[in-house]
Order: C-alpha cells, then sequence, then structure tokens
C-alpha cells in the first residue's frame, strides 16, 4: 500500500514543488519505488525540474509526470511505493481533492506572517471540509538564521490548532542552484545543508508511518 502525500499551499513560492523533489529523492535513495505526480499543469515545476535531472545524468532517476486530474494520478499510486500529489497553488477544489486522497498533508510555509497566515487559512478551509486535523502537518521552509522567528513562526501554527514537523530548511542559494541543474535539496555540494534537509524529510516519514500505525491499532 502506497503511502500518499499532498504537497500543497495556499500561495505560490512557499517551498512546496521543492518538498516533493526532496521526499521522492528521499524515499528512492532508502530503496523504495516513488513518483511524483505534476498536478500544476501550467507551472509544471517538477516535470521540468525532472527534464534537467536526466539531461544533467543524476542519479537516482525520479520518475515525475504531469496530471490533468487527481484522480488519473492516484491510478498510479498501486505501482509505487511513495505518491507525492504536487498541486496547484491557491485553494481549490484539486486542493481538497489532494487533501481527501492522501495519507498526510503537508504545507510548507515560511516564517512570515505573509506566509503562515495563508496556509492557516488553508488548513483551516480543509479541516471545515472534513479533512482531520491529524493528517495535516506544517513544515518551515525558506527559515533564517533566527531561532526568535522560527519559534514565533512554530508557535503561531501551533495555536492555531495544527502541527508543525521537526526541522527546517533555510535560505540558501545552494539549494537554488542544486535545483537548476535537477537536484533535489539534499543533493547539494555541501553536507551540513544536506542534512538538514534530510532532517524534515525524515519528520515527513515519521508522521506519515505514525498515522498509518494509527489506524492499523
Amino acid at each position: 500500500m502506497a503511502y500518499i502525500i499532498g504537497m500543497i499551499s495556499q500561495k505560490g513560492g512557499v517551498g512546496k514543488s521543492t518538498l516533493a523533489r526532496m521526499m521522492a529523492r528521499e524515499f528512492v535513495s532508502g530503496g523504495m519505488s516513488a513518483k511524483i505526480a505534476d498536478l500544476d499543469t501550467q507551472q509544471q515545476t517538477c516535470t521540468h525540474w525532472a527534464g534537467r535531472r536526466a539531461e544533467n545524468i543524476v542519479a537516482p532517476e525520479i520518475q515525475v509526470q504531469s496530471f490533468a486530474s487527481v484522480k488519473s494520478a492516484l491510478a498510479e499510486a498501486e505501482r509505487f511505493d511513495a505518491l507525492l500529489l504536487d498541486g496547484k497553488p491557491n485553494a481549490s477544489e484539486q486542493t481538497f481533492e489532494i487533501a481527501q486522497a492522501a495519507d498526510l498533508v503537508v504545507i510548507p510555509t515560511g516564517q512570515t506572517v505573509d506566509d503562515l497566515h495563508p496556509g492557516v487559512v488553508l488548513a483551516h478551509s480543509l479541516r471545515k471540509k472534513g479533512i482531520p486535523t491529524e493528517r495535516i502537518a506544517f513544515v518551515m521552509f525558506k527559515t533564517t538564521g533566527s531561532e526568535r522567528e522560527n519559534q514565533a513562526a512554530r508557535d503561531y501554527i501551533t495555536e492555531a490548532g495544527y502541527i508543525v514537523l521537526n526541522g527546517s530548511v533555510s535560505v540558501s542559494t545552494a539549494y537554488g542552484s542544486a535545483s537548476d541543474i535537477g537536484k533535489a535539496i539534499t543533493e547539494t555540494s555541501f553536507k551540513s545543508l544536506n542534512e538538514k534537509a534530510a532532517d524534515l524529510a525524515q519528520s515527513v516519514i515519521d508522521r506519515i508511518v505514525e498515522l498509518q500505525e494509527r489506524q492499523v491499532a
């Protein structure tokens, strides 16, 4: 049974596609099969990234495919250990469909209220439509080096009633440079940056395993 993880956001540029690529790479590197379903047919950020990865012969190979609907993407789940659904930004019917299908919905956010508020509004809208709060998780992306700002952002989310996963990904040109040649943010030239990103990826994996174990119990 595949892990289905939905990457959603209320606004663009917060790290949703970056997160999907990181998670796919970590699953594959760990010996599992994974696929990214790129549901943003206009931007196709993950699809174009996969092309750059292939051109630069970056291993391991990451499977990415563009889909026009969540339903067609979900048909791939039985073929993989993990299916990453990379949705369009902004709350939409597609966002709700992703949340319904996913074992875990991940909302990346920065530290400012401009990022935090839209993310929480999106989470609230999903909860009102019946998505269990426990299946919604936030991750900190594009953070600064300020622990005070990081903690304030985490407090903002937890006070709104949602979990924030351990770890964070900071602002770094090295992450952008890696993406430019088709690498994930766990594949930069800097060990410390890779480890930080890998820690966040592990938090996502730990959360989805925890949720599935609860279902079994």
